[in-house]
């Protein structure tokens, strides 16, 4: 599916709200969109055009694991900094962070 302009700007808008210290999965932010989680792939694409004024850190996979380019370092740090708890390998705790954050 293909991420058109209003598309990528609803989950962008559904992404700022997300606030720090939290975490959201792709799945939560494409069920808010669409009311399925079966759209996370065009969220994941849509995030990945992002403006600077997104905090993209705060989106990961389901599995609290960090997206899988070279920014997964940088991701898993800002997190860190902002007090989202990760497991022992990296991963948001989602059983420590009281689940993803949903709008």
């Amino acid at each position: 599916m293909a991420a058109d302009g209003g598309f990528s700007a609803a989950v962008w808008a559904l992404a700022r709200r997300v606030p720090p210290g939290r975490a959201t999965t792709y799945g939560t932010l494409a069920e808010a969109h669409y009311g399925v989680s079966r759209g996370a792939r065009g969220v994941g694409q849509a995030m990945a055009r992002c403006p600077g004024d997104v905090p993209w850190w705060r989106v990961v996979h389901a599995d609290g694991a960090m997206k899988g380019t070279p920014g997964a370092d940088e991701q898993r740090a800002r997190l860190a900094e902002e007090g989202v708890p990760l497991t022992s390998d990296g991963r948001v705790d989602w059983a420590r962070a009281g689940g993803p954050w949903s709008p």
